[in-house]
This record gives C-alpha cells, sequence and structure tokens, in this order.
C-alpha cells in the first residue's frame, strides 16, 4: 500500500488484529481481507479527524463493506462531533444502491438484541419515484382523492416502515403506489430519523437539488459524512452539472412557449372575470423581451459573425467570451423592463425570474433532463449559470454548428470550484473507486483541501495471473497510424475470437471504429453479435447483458461490441465469469476541440505546468477508461479472464505510469499469431473454469461460480 498524498495513515491499535475488525458490529462480513482490514483502518483514523480518504481500492475487497464500518464506527463512538453525524452514501448508478442496502442489512444482522439498529433511507429522483408532477403547482398525483387524516396516516405507517429495517428504493414505490402515498415526500421526511441517506450524487452537488433537497431531510454539511463511489465519476458529474446548451432557434421556441403561457393566463383572468392575474404583466414584459432576442438583427449579426469566423478557421468550433455572450443579451432588451430601472447582468436576472415561471402543457417534470425542459427554463438556466461565471475562467463558452442550428454550449472546467466547497464544509470523506488512479489527481481536480486529503492506493485481493494482461506492440489507434494499423488490428481480434471459448467483450474508442470491426466479425468463429448503440434504453441493455448468460449456460458464446466509456465498458458488473476475454482497441484520447483546449489551458495555468495539464485533461482519463474496462470480466477471486490492449502507446514509460502497474501482469505481443498462442495457452492453464462439465452446468455451480 502507498499513500500518495505525503501523509502517513495512523492505524489504532484496536482495529490492527483481523479478528478485531471482522468482530466489529458495524463490519458486514464474517472475515476480512487484507486490503479491505487497511481501508477500514484508514477509512476510521481520517474521518475522526474530519479529513477525506480517497481509495484507490481495486474490484473485490468490499470497498461497500469498508466504507460503511469506518463511517459507522465514527458516527456512533466519536465525542467530536456536537451531534451524531449523517452518512450520506452517494452513487452514479440505481444498481449501486442495492449492495448498499444489502450491506446495511447484514451488519443489521450483527448487531446484538437491545442495541439500535442501522435507519437507512435509500431515495432516488422525484420523477422516478412520483406518479405526474404538475409543473405549474409542484404537486404530484401520488396522493389523488386522498383526505388528509388518511394521508398523514398512509405516509406515517409508510415511513415507519421505511426505518424498521433497510429496504430498496423499489420498494418504497411499489407500496406508495398501492397505498395511494407519496414514496418520495415520505422518504425525505423519513431521513431526518435515518443514521444512512443513499442517493444519487446530484442531492449533493448539483446546487438546486442540494438547496431544495437537504434543508427538507433536515441535513447539514456541516455534520455529514460523504461516502462517494465510483469517484472517478464524480468530476464529470459535477461538470455535467454546469453543462447547457441553446441554439439560435430557442429564441423563437422560447417565444412560442411565453405567448402560450400568456394566452392562458388572459383566459384564467376572462374565466374570473378580472382585469388583473398575478404575473399577466411580467409575462407581457417577458414576451417582449424574448420577442427582441427572436428578432433582433444585432443578436442574429452576432451569431452570424460567430458562424463565419468558424468557417474560416476550419475548426468544428470555437470558444466564445462568456461576458460577450452577456453583453449582447443585455443590449438586445434593453428598455424593454417594467420601469425599474435594471442594467446589464440585473436586467437578465429579472428576465430569467419570469422564464422560470413559464409553464406549458407537456412539462412533466420538475428534475428532468435539459433536452426535455422547455426552451424558456432552458434559456433561464443557461444565463444564470454565464451570470455567475462571468468573470471565471472555470466556464467556457463554445459556439458550434450543427446543419442549420447555432449552438453555445456552456462547459465548467473546473470541478473543483463546485466539489471544494462542499467538501470543506463535510464532516470527512470517503470517495473510492477501482480506478481512482491516481488518488492525488482527484483530490487537485476536485478541489479537496490539501492539507486533509489522503490519497491511498490498496492491493488488488485477486492474483494477478487471474487477469494477464496482453499489450500489442504492433497496432495503434493514432490519427497518422491508425488506417495503417487497422488490418492487424482485426486480425488481434480475430485470434482472440478463435481462440477464446467463451464470451468475449470488444471495446473501440468511438462508434465510428465499433461499426468497422462489426462489419468484419460478424458470425466469425460461432459466436453471436451483440452492440451497443447511442442513447441505448436501459432495459435493452439488461436484455442483451441477460443473453450472454443465457447463451453461455448453454455452451454457445458472444461478441459483445462496446465503446470506451460507454455503458458496456463501465456500467455493467459481468458477474458469474461470464467474459472469457476482453480486448479493449487503442487509447481512446479526447479529440480536438475548443472545449479540450480551453481545459488544457485552465489546467496548464492552475497547476503551472503543460505536462501535468495534458496528463489531467487527456492521458489520465483516457488511460482510466482502459482501467474500468479491463476491471468488467473479474468480480471474485475464483473468476479468471484474459485481457488484450491493442494499443502499442500503453507500452511507453509515461503512459505505463499511468496503470497501477504493481497489480498487473503485463506480457506484450508483437503480431497476431502470439496473440493467439498466448490466448490459447490462457484457456488451456484453466480449461476447468473455461469448460464446466454437463453436471456442473446442471448442478449451476462450477469450482464456486454459478451459471444462470
Amino acid at each position: 500500500m502507498a499513500n500518495l498524498l505525503g501523509r502517513s495513515i495512523v492505524r489504532t491499535a484496536s482495529m490492527r488484529a483481523d479478528e478485531g475488525v471482522a468482530s466489529s458490529i458495524f463490519f458486514a462480513h464474517e472475515s476480512v481481507r487484507e486490503s479491505q482490514q487497511e481501508m477500514i483502518v484508514d477509512g476510521i483514523s481520517a474521518l475522526k479527524e474530519k479529513r477525506f480518504l480517497l481509495a484507490a481500492a481495486p474490484t473485490g475487497i468490499g470497498k461497500t463493506a469498508a466504507a460503511l464500518a469506518s463511517a459507522l464506527e465514527v458516527s456512533k463512538n466519536t465525542h467530536d462531533f456536537p451531534y451524531e453525524p449523517k452518512i450520506i452514501f452517494m452513487t452514479g448508478r440505481q444498481s449501486q444502491h442495492k449492495i448498499v442496502v444489502d450491506t446495511v442489512r447484514q451488519i443489521n444482522s450483527k448487531i446484538p438484541d437491545g442495541f439500535p439498529k442501522i435507519k437507512l433511507v435509500d431515495i432516488i429522483g422525484r420523477e422516478s419515484m412520483c406518479e405526474h408532477i404538475d409543473r405549474s403547482t409542484g404537486k404530484c398525483s401520488c396522493e389523488e382523492d386522498i383526505v388528509e387524516e388518511s394521508r398523514k396516516n398512509r405516509r406515517s405507517d409508510l415511513r415507519e416502515k421505511m426505518l424498521e429495517e433497510p429496504r430498496h428504493v423499489g420498494w418504497g414505490i411499489e407500496y406508495g403506489r398501492q397505498r395511494k402515498i407519496c414514496a418520495w415526500a415520505t422518504a425525505r421526511s423519513a431521513v431526518k430519523h435515518a443514521d444512512i441517506l443513499v442517493c444519487d450524487y446530484n442531492h449533493v452537488f448539483i446546487e438546486e437539488v442540494r438547496e431544495s433537497s437537504l434543508p427538507v431531510m433536515g441535513i447539514e454539511l456541516e455534520n455529514s459524512i460523504l461516502i462517494v463511489d465510483e469517484a472517478h465519476n464524480l468530476p464529470d458529474r459535477i461538470r455535467k452539472g454546469l453543462e447547457r446548451r441553446v441554439t439560435n432557434h430557442v429564441f423563437r421556441r422560447a417565444l412560442s412557449d411565453v405567448q402560450e403561457y400568456k394566452g392562458n393566463l388572459e383566459k384564467s383572468a376572462r374565466q374570473l372575470d378580472t382585469h388583473e392575474i398575478h404575473g399577466l404583466e411580467d409575462v407581457k414584459i417577458l414576451e417582449k423581451q424574448v420577442d427582441a432576442l427572436s428578432k433582433d438583427q444585432g443578436l442574429k449579426k452576432w451569431f452570424s459573425e460567430k458562424q463565419e469566423e468558424l468557417e474560416n478557421s476550419g475548426k468544428d468550433d470555437s470558444r466564445v467570451e462568456t461576458a460577450e455572450f452577456l453583453d449582447i443579451i443585455s443590449r438586445t432588451i434593453e428598455g424593454i423592463a417594467n420601469g425599474n430601472g435594471a442594467l446589464g447582468d440585473s436586467l437578465i436576472k429579472s428576465m430569467c425570474n419570469s422564464l422560470q415561471q413559464v409553464r406549458i402543457e407537456g412539462d412533466e417534470s420538475l428534475e428532468t433532463e435539459d433536452e426535455d425542459k422547455n426552451d424558456c427554463l432552458r434559456l433561464a438556466e443557461i444565463l444564470r449559470i454565464c451570470m455567475k461565471y462571468r468573470n471565471d475562467p472555470a466556464l467556457a463558452l463554445v459556439f458550434d454548428t450543427i446543419g442549420d442550428e447555432r449552438r453555445i454550449t456552456s462547459h465548467l472546467l473546473d470541478p473543483g470550484v463546485v466539489g471544494g466547497p462542499i467538501f470543506e464544509k463535510t464532516s470527512g470523506s470517503i470517495l473510492m473507486s477501482g480506478t481512482l488512479f491516481p488518488p492525488s489527481m482527484y483530490s487537485d481536480i476536485l478541489g479537496l483541501p490539501e492539507n486533509r486529503a489522503d490519497g491511498v492506493e490498496y492491493k488488488s485481493g485477486f492474483p494477478p495471473e487471474n487477469r494477464p494482461i496482453l499489450i500489442a506492440s504492433d497496432v495503434t489507434s493514432k490519427f497518422s497510424e491508425r488506417e495503417s494499423s487497422y488490418s492487424t488490428i482485426r486480425d488481434h481480434i480475430s485470434s482472440v475470437l478463435e481462440k477464446t471459448p467463451g464470451n468475449v467483450a470488444i471495446f473501440a474508442p468511438s462508434y465510428v471504429m465499433m461499426d468497422r470491426i462489426d462489419s468484419d466479425i460478424s458470425y466469425s468463429f460461432g459466436k453471436r453479435i451483440e452492440r451497443e448503440s447511442r442513447g441505448m434504453p436501459k432495459n435493452l441493455v439488461e436484455r442483451m447483458i441477460n443473453r450472454l448468460y443465457e447463451r453461455k449456460s448453454m455452451g454457445t458464446s458472444t461478441a459483445l461490441l462496446g465503446v470506451l466509456r460507454g455503458k458496456f465498458s463501465e456500467g455493467i458488473d459481468y458477474s458469474e465469469n461470464v467474459l472469457d476475454a476482453v480486448v479493449c482497441v487503442g487509447l481512446p484520447l479526447p479529440p480536438p476541440s475548443a472545449r479540450q483546449e480551453a481545459l488544457l489551458d485552465y489546467y496548464t495555468k492552475r497547476f503551472r505546468s503543460r505536462s501535468k495539464a495534458w496528463k489531467y485533461a487527456s492521458l489520465q482519463p483516457a488511460v482510466n477508461s482502459i482501467l474500468q474496462a479491463l476491471g468488467r470480466p473479474i468480480r471474485k477471486a475464483e473468476d479468471r479472464a484474459i485481457i488484450i490492449l491493442l494499443e502499442k502507446r500503453l507500452l511507453e514509460r509515461k503512459n505505463k505510469n499511468c496503470m497501477p502497474i504493481k497489480s498487473m501482469q503485463i506480457m506484450q505481443s508483437s503480431s497476431p499469431s502470439r496473440t493467439s498462442k498466448l490466448v490459447e495457452r490462457f484457456f488451456e492453464m484453466n480449461e476447468q473454469w473455461v469448460h464446466p462439465s454437463a453436471s456442473s452446468r446442471n448442478d449451476s455451480t462450477c469450482r464456486g461460480r454459478r451459471y444462470r
């Protein structure tokens, strides 16, 4: 184990021995793994001092159980807090929620009778928990036709059931729908009485969600311990929270929305037989403002100028100054006001307040994806973001064109401006991931206070020989050599498909490359082809993955095609050793763009190093996407799979050093024939795991593996 941020981790005497951890009532299992024990001790040490543990913890060491044991040990036994800290367990995947719930159930089973059990509430976004939400009133239809007294009793009943034992959010949703009670509102009220809240990153790291959720749930960051699962995703999730896009057509569509909304208000006024109705005059002013934005020659001219500049540059996109964009907006609507004399950003702010009030038919969710929002709300959000970061280099605006649409997109370059202040408020945090590598980089990017951060890389509990990594030295996805390498890449893939008896996952650096591979290997070597597509819905992903298990249990096999950073390469836990081989093609460095150039410039200034900026902005994220993919097939100690990396640049020292090579068994291949021999040798050595007997399959077990 190495401390990567320069601070020695102090281990408490009471937690040195294996049995000391295993016997703790807050540890879910009967025995503890070595790395798991180290992580528990490190977590306790960090949280007692209100510090941050960044745990690069490989799959299989039991991160969830370790983090919960550490947090509960501190929250229940420390006298350093004015109140017992609330534990907020955040994850980006709903599938992880169930693991947390099940782990806490196991903890409760170990707590002796007479001692309080751990109370947990699991919550997700309102749009997923509630029936239809009325945008104009903010009310859902979960409790329609329920009288007040009955509503109170039903909520009280559901709240008690949520707290009596850890339950997955799906149970609460189903129970609420059967009993005609709002599971979302009830869960929020139950959090006040819980020890642990399980939720998405958004509840803490998206400002509008945090401000509307945490106070209602009785949570103060100052008295909370954060556990961030799959923390390598957090920087991009924070960035995504401030990414908004408007096109030149948004202004026209927003005008249509405003006019529809004004018409509804005027209709209400006629029905009420009154000349005045609340907000009508403001909407009339808003109509004039948005009409000016949709028609003003100055704004249209500005968009046209940006398009001409872009075409002359020969680039796909360009950087736009935030202040310039805001100034053209304020000049357009200047003079169209209600007499309060507002100018500049104050005028824009007033217009944004009015835009956010616009509600039209079809607005169904208060927490919705950007593409589903009405254009008034979309316009208001990007203007508010621009005003907040008008003079802050942490935000970049990028202009590009798609067809006849001219687009402006906001990009947060520095997630630390959001994450840093949040973490600093907390009573300590554990950030963990199998690919939180190097921890020091994530500490820098998230803006963690340097004097409170401990980065630790933990040893994998899996023998490296169970997952050998073969790196091809004769191919690359580097643009200048990509075409000349492709036929050899294809031959390497064919060698793996031919010599692997079971399922093979192939992850390309782009959909274009994936499509090309698909056209060349269709129906090769008896394997059925399953492929990822852009925007693939969750239910289709699940059906496709289930077919992997079904075919393997029947002795047939599949070639699964996906992309690095895609749903198949990062979002799926392939249990039961269903994947026998994984092929990663290339090094998916981000392509040149205005956003990427802005990020490199920003990091260069922030860290005073161009090489560090390149590593943080481009190289390490690309390598980490490969690390995510190669971690998919090995979930248990008895699992075995071979990994093939078709990229010679990964053998270069600067790139190789971006990987936790101490826990890897790396081999080289100089040709497809060499790859064929090494893959064949691996499966000959592990034949008992690859070819379970018929009787074993019928018994649904083989050498510790279960088959569906």
